[in-house]
């Protein structure tokens, strides 16, 4: 067969997997074909999501499972031999390896970033692919690797048979963490967003460095006690006999893999700092999880315990580089040899986007002063003052404020999904305890059924912590809701948490990107593809902090009276976001003895409880944010419009590339890729119309037609004139399924396996009727040019 006829799989089979055997790579360990970099970003509009396109190269190369080398991007014949040269440089830019081949089947075009000859690019043969050893050699020399540090660099990951491979940013944290371990360095910051796997790239790290005996005794410090119990069930369960858990102030030195909740080993009087039963070099690897809450700051109590152990190495994992530099984490550990961001993550489609509901209330925003001699409802005098956001929940409580939020809450659930898990953070553990009444009371039907359905989880409650777990567990229906003030900030795994609600006043990024985290996971089988945040204390204008690095796909501000869930809005409306520095010298979550829980207020401090005021609701808004990075009101419509005056110049444009497509649906389905949400579209303008109608009526204000009228448009012009009478019949009733389901069908030849056309006899009975497949194939084309012909 002529080489150019054939498909770009079929070169990839028949030419490029070839040369890699006769290069001597193995197909099993060392070559990934249609390999998927990324998971294509999660796309919403109103209540629909889609997912763009993700990035999958052609081929990686592996030096060695989970050491990738080489990437090769591959084009049919009919391309040029540099053709997939760019693309594949984007592929090899994201798994930061310096070899990158295109091909077409004659040859490869091969790039040498760190070539030493000069010559960045070459044509080389089939037959000339490089050995897996000559690539190692060549990056290994660039990378200045001993024998000794290349064999650390080399130890295998762990593995469960599954033969699954981490993602391409756990792949470049772990491996650039070995590296500079085997280099020498001692003092390592990790820089992963909320829910990317940071304590399954710390279990890889520290597996291949306990199985290459680099490293014999390891300490895990983390500060809540549920991500020390979560890691050792999960992630570090391969770990097995060989690990433990300090607690109950023991220091039992038998084993190899020492897990700890950092309260559990220092505390304010000598006794207390059980980790000095340990002789200063007992811990060859210190990994301290979430290690910006205060473990660099020079008096705190994990910096203590660093610097006891100092000849260890020590690795830092975080989630919040702003404030670990403000905190000087920076000066600690060095600059992060890693970071992958929350935006990266988003776009990646490996953590779920997400929409904010503003909702401003009008004593937040003006005020409220007690009447003179004015007393709370326990008979307290309530001091003359004005009283404003930062007192609300903290020294007076409004209860009618409380009530409102909760109905707010509840309004949101009534109208999207009443058992959607959702967190509710509070100032501290009684406003958290009066928002669980509030709840209770706005959920009344639902409460009576389940006592769990609203649940306080703080740190000082035994029967709210107990259910953590099964508001954790996507299976577990009960709890719904939390309501919480610190203790689910951080390591709390909720998958299918979609409501998260802020009423509690954020002055720190840190504490921000901790809490969003708790909805930025994505659990697919449970339908978990986005969440939402209720902003009711303005906590998310941090959005418009510089340091701020994954945005919302949209915010929304409902007017008194509305909805509280987006709606989508009718036109562009460009706003901007308030500036709400982060405070001087950073922030330090100073948490409970036990587990980092719920801090309530010091003693003595008064809380004046105000039952008689009146609260209402004064602003509610929905933006989403354009790739510029704007805040803009936007609504489908809208979106759509952008999306396709981008891809094409003019309505003139549009229609030469549809009339020019041997398949229309190909352009449907290509736009529906970018994002354009066709369902949501014909909801609007009309269920019965052509996607191409859509398209022109909301781009270029055409009238549309539905599909009925296009075809009947057709019958009227003796279109089948020129066809025998069978061949005509068939082509009318392909026009009747067009009518009912649209081009995509009667481009495909199963249209043939339906009813009526079965009527007609078998498909290749129904090709012969007009003189074999080509001819039909021909007739189908000269239909569609006819459908949408002016």
């Amino acid at each position: 067969m002529d080489k150019k006829q054939l498909s770009e799989r079929d070169i990839c089979t028949q030419y490029i997997t070839p040369a890699l055997v006769r290069s001597g790579w193995d197909l099993a360990t060392q070559v990934r074909e249609e390999f998927s970099l990324t998971n294509g970003r999660i796309l919403v509009r109103g209540k629909l999501h889609t997912r763009a396109r993700n990035k999958r190269a052609d081929y990686v190369l592996f030096y060695k499972p989970n050491l990738p080398i080489a990437v090769i991007e591959a084009k049919d014949n009919t391309h040029s031999l540099g053709d997939g040269m760019q693309q594949g440089l984007g592929y090899g830019e994201l798994l930061q390896v310096p070899f990158i081949f295109s091909s077409n089947g004659d040859g490869f075009l091969f790039h040498n970033k760190i070539a030493m000859d000069g010559v960045i690019e070459r044509e080389i043969g089939l037959d000339e692919f490089p050995l897996a050893e000559t690539l190692w050699h060549w990056w290994a020399a660039h990378r200045g690797l001993s024998e000794a540090q290349q064999n650390l660099v080399k130890q295998d990951y762990y593995s469960d048979g599954s033969d699954k491979t981490p993602r391409y940013y756990q792949l470049l944290a772990i491996d650039k963490t070995m590296e500079a371990i085997a280099k020498g360095q001692n003092r390592i910051l990790l820089v992963m967003a909320t829910g990317t796997g940071k304590t399954f790239t710390a279990f890889q790290i520290i597996w291949r460095l306990w199985k290459s005996k680099t490293k014999r005794r390891i300490l895990f410090l983390a500060d809540r006690n549920i991500l020390v119990d979560q890691t050792m069930t999960n992630d570090f369960k391969p770990f097995g006999s060989a690990m433990t858990k300090i607690q109950k102030r023991q220091a039992d030195k038998s084993y190899e893999i020492y897990l700890s909740l950092y309260q559990a080993v220092t505390g304010t009087e000598e006794e207390q700092k059980i980790y000095k039963q340990f002789s200063r070099d007992f811990f060859d690897l210190i990994v301290i999880d979430e290690c910006h809450r205060g473990s660099a700051a020079d008096d705190s109590a994990w910096r203590q315990i660093l610097d006891y152990f100092s000849s260890a190495t020590q690795v830092g994992l975080t989630a919040t580089p702003k404030e670990t530099k403000e905190v000087s984490n920076i000066d600690y550990f060095g600059e992060p040899i890693y970071t992958y961001s929350l935006r990266q993550g988003i776009d990646d489609g490996f953590l779920a986007p997400y929409k904010v509901v503003r909702i401003d209330i009008d004593r937040d925003l003006v005020g409220w002063r007690p009447s003179v001699g004015q007393k709370d409802k326990y008979g307290n005098e309530i001091e003359d003052r004005i009283y404003n956001q930062r007192d609300f929940d903290k020294t007076i409580v409004l209860e009618p404020r409380t009530q409102l939020v909760a109905k707010k809450i509840s309004d949101f659930l009534k109208q999207t999904n009443r058992f959607d898990k959702t967190i509710v953070f509070c100032e501290n553990i009684d406003h958290a305890e009066r928002m669980r009444q509030a709840l209770v009371n706005e959920n009344a039907d639902l409460a009576a059924d389940n006592s769990r359905y609203v649940m306080r989880i703080t740190g000082d409650n035994e029967e709210g912590k107990a259910e953590l777990d099964n508001f954790i567990f996507p299976e577990s229906t009960y709890p719904v809701i939390a309501t919480t003030s610190k203790l689910m900030t951080t390591g709390v795994d909720a998958q299918t948490c979609k409501l998260i609600v802020l009423d509690q006043r954020i002055q720190s990024m840190t504490e921000f990107k901790q809490i969003i985290g708790r909805g930025t996971r994505i659990n697919e089988d449970y339908g978990k593809f986005y969440f939402t945040i209720i902003d009711f204390k303005k906590a998310t204008e941090l959005f418009a902090d510089p340091e701020f690095d994954g945005d919302p796909v949209q915010i929304y501000e409902p007017d008194p009276g509305d909805s509280p869930v987006p709606p989508e809005l009718p036109e562009g409306e460009e706003v901007s976001g308030g500036d709400y520095p982060e405070p001087e010298g950073g922030f330090e979550w100073q948490g409970g003895e036990d587990d980092g829980g719920d801090a309530d207020d010091p003693p003595g401090v008064r809380r004046y409880v105000v039952a008689n005021v009146a609260v209402r609701v004064v602003a509610e808004r929905v933006q989403y944010y354009n790739p510029d990075g704007k805040l803009v009101a936007e609504s489908l419509k809208d979106y759509t419009r952008k999306t396709l005056t981008q891809e094409f110049a003019s309505l003139d444009d549009f229609l030469v590339r549809w009339s020019s497509a041997d398949k229309k649906q190909a352009i449907v389905d290509e736009l529906a890729q970018e994002g354009v949400f066709f369902e949501a579209l014909a909801d609007e303008v009309g269920k019965d119309c052509d996607p191409f109608d859509l398209l022109c009526h909301v781009a270029w204000d055409q009238p549309p037609l539905t599909r009925r009228e296009r075809a009947e448009r057709v019958k009227k012009r003796d279109y089948f004139t020129k066809y025998g009478d069978r061949a005509r019949r068939v082509l009318e009733a392909l026009l009747d399924k067009y009518a009912d389901a649209g081009v995509g069908q009667i481009e495909e030849t199963q249209v043939l396996t339906l009813a009526p056309l079965t009527e007609f006899g078998t498909p290749t009975e129904i090709v012969k009727i007009f003189g074999g497949k080509d001819a039909y194939q021909q007739a189908v084309r000269e239909l569609t040019e006819s459908l949408y012909s002016a």
